[in-house]
C-alpha cells in the first residue's frame, strides 16, 4: 500500500508540473532533505569523491538513490538521513530493511541501465544532523559499508 501511495504522489506531481509548469508547494521535510543532500555532496567532493548522479531513479519503481560517488574504482550508493537533532535516535536507524532492499534493487538496476553490472559497489550513509536555518554547521557522518549488497 506504501508503494502505490508513494507512486501516486510522484504521478500528481508530474501532472501538477505538466499542468502548470511548476511543482506543487515543498514541504519542510523534503527541503530540508534537499539540503542535507547538498551537504553530503559538497562533504563527498571534500573526502576526493565524484559524484556521478543524484536523486537517481533506476527503476519503475519508484525507488530513489539520493547520491552516486565514486573514488578509487568504488561506485558507493549513498543514502542521505538529515535530522535537525538525535533526540529519537542517530539518523541511519531510519534506513530500515525496506530502505535497504530498495537501495539494492535500485543499485543493481542502476548498473545494469549504465553498462556495468559488476563494478565494485558499496553501500554507505551519511547522516547529517542539523538544520539549514541553523548557525552552527551540521554533524556529518558518513558510515561506509554501512550494510551489505545481500540481506
Amino acid at each position: 500500500m506504501m508503494r502505490w501511495a508513494k507512486t501516486m504522489r510522484r504521478h500528481l506531481a508530474a501532472l501538477l508540473d505538466t499542468l502548470f509548469g511548476r511543482r506543487a508547494k515543498e514541504t519542510g521535510n523534503s527541503l530540508t532533505g534537499k539540503w542535507g543532500e547538498d551537504v553530503a555532496a559538497r562533504f563527498l567532493k571534500e573526502e576526493g569523491y565524484s559524484i556521478v548522479a543524484r536523486r537517481v531513479r533506476p527503476d519503475r519503481d519508484g525507488d530513489e538513490i539520493d547520491i552516486v560517488a565514486q573514488r578509487d574504482g568504488v561506485l558507493a550508493i549513498v543514502e542521505v538521513k538529515t535530522r535537525a537533532d538525535e533526540s529519537f535516535g542517530r539518523p541511519a536507524i531510519a534506513v530500515n530493511r525496506r530502505k535497504r532492499n530498495a537501495l539494492r534493487r535500485g543499485a543493481v538496476a542502476y548498473l545494469h541501465r549504465a553498462g556495468n553490472p559488476r563494478m565494485r559497489t558499496r553501500f554507505d550513509i551519511i547522516e547529517i544532523v542539523g538544520s539549514r536555518d541553523s548557525q552552527t554547521p551540521p554533524v556529518v557522518r558518513h558510515i561506509k559499508g554501512a550494510f551489505g549488497a545481500r540481506g
